[in-house]
Order: structure tokens, then C-alpha cells, then sequence
């Protein structure tokens, strides 16, 4: 393994999903150390500092929720949570407490793979942008609040631009209706059928298929990626 492979620290107490976890990120040149419990985790965040964090929610002695706190007061260090339950409600809590994202149990080799990817990319660009978007046909020129799709201007309101210009940002990553609540009107809360009739109007004006959206996708319950 190379000197030079990023480091993932698995959190999880089922021993069995840790050894796939190791087997599968080894192969894929990460490097890795493991913790059953939340004392170990956070042992471990202190003593090796990784670059990623699999996290599994129902921990023995913590809830992963508290975990995501404590770790947040301290690093920005991309989270993934790995979680087996299926409730919405826990989804959002982790990813408004400061989760890059999540994958429920059972999940597939390659999905995990991708989230991956794309939480350390995010972490990489921190919280800024580049000045130029692309993505296929579609250019979205940040600082001169620009959309071009195929060459020609594409006019979006105020908020439409406040929505996208959010999910360029964080490109890859979930946003929770929350997190666009707060950055697009600056409040903890509102309507969300205003949030998905905005989100509808840019996908009329960006997607090649508005029915079958390719870029803006929706996370069920929880929220908005951009397609990253």
C-alpha cells in the first residue's frame, strides 16, 4: 500500500461489516484503522487524525449522533454514516449536524465507493467554489451570476440562482431542506412545497429531461444533491 493512501477510520460495532469494510477500502488502496465503540472513535480521531470517517449510527455506547457532534467541535473531517436504520428523521439529524453524507445498510460496494469519493472532494474544495461551473451543456459562472445552457443565457430568478449556486458549492453532497432553508431565506425552517416548486423551476431550465433529472436529484425525505 502506498505511503501515500488516505486514511479511513470505520466505526462500527458489528465485526463482520468491519471486515468487509477494511477488505473492500484495502483493495482499494485506503488505509484503515477500526473502533466498535465511540471511545475508541474518538481515542483514534485524536491519536491517527483520518482523512474520511464511516460511522455507524447505532453505536453500544454512544449514539452516533452524539459522536457527529463531538467530532464536529473539533475537525472538519469528512462523515460518512453508515447506517441501518431506515427512518428519514435520523438521515437529517446527522446530515444537519455536520454528516457529508450517508448510506443506508445494506449498501453495495461501489455506492459506498462513490459517496466516498465525493465527501472528500467536497472537503478538499472547502466552502468554496469554483468561479465556473460545468456540466455538459450547462455553464454557471458564479461571480457574474451567469447560467448558459448549450451557449445560450438561461434567466433564473433571484432564489432559483440562491438554490443553485448552494448545490454548486457543495456539489456531490445532500443537502437537507434545512441547510437550503437557512442559506437561501435565513431561517431554520419553511414551506417545503415552495422549496420543490423552485427546485422544479431549475429543473425545467437545466435538465435535458426535467421528468428524469440527471444533475438536481432528489434524496426522498431528506433533501437535494447536485449531481457531483
Amino acid at each position: 500500500m502506498a505511503s501515500s493512501a488516505i486514511t479511513v477510520l470505520i466505526v462500527d460495532d458489528e465485526a463482520p461489516i468491519r471486515r468487509f469494510l477494511k477488505a473492500t477500502l484495502s483493495v482499494n488502496d485506503y488505509k484503515t484503522f477500526e473502533a466498535e465503540t465511540a471511545a475508541e472513535a474518538l481515542r483514534l480521531m485524536r491519536h491517527v487524525s483520518p482523512e474520511l470517517v464511516l460511522l455507524d449510527l447505532g453505536l453500544p455506547d454512544m449514539d452516533g449522533l452524539d459522536v457527529i457532534r463531538e467530532i464536529r467541535a473539533k475537525s472538519p473531517v469528512p462523515i460518512v454514516v453508515l447506517s441501518s436504520r431506515g427512518d428519514e428523521a435520523a438521515k437529517v439529524a446527522a446530515l444537519d449536524l455536520g454528516a457529508d453524507d450517508y448510506v443506508t445498510k445494506p449498501f453495495g460496494t461501489d455506492e459506498l465507493m462513490a459517496r466516498m469519493r465525493a465527501a472528500l472532494r467536497h472537503r478538499l474544495a472547502g466552502r468554496g467554489a469554483e468561479p465556473v461551473f460545468s456540466a455538459g451543456p450547462l455553464t454557471v459562472d458564479l461571480s457574474r451570476h451567469l447560467v448558459t445552457r448549450d451557449g445560450a443565457e438561461v434567466k433564473l430568478s433571484p432564489k432559483e440562482f440562491a438554490i443553485l449556486r448552494e448545490l454548486i458549492v457543495h456539489a456531490g453532497k445532500v443537502l437537507t431542506h434545512r441547510h437550503l432553508f437557512r442559506a437561501v431565506w435565513g431561517q431554520d425552517d419553511g414551506d417545503q412545497t415552495s422549496l420543490r416548486v423552485f427546485i422544479r423551476q431549475l429543473r425545467v431550465k437545466l435538465e435535458a429531461d426535467p421528468a428524469r433529472p440527471s444533475l438536481v436529484l432528489t434524496e426522498p425525505g431528506v433533501g437535494y444533491r447536485l449531481s457531483g
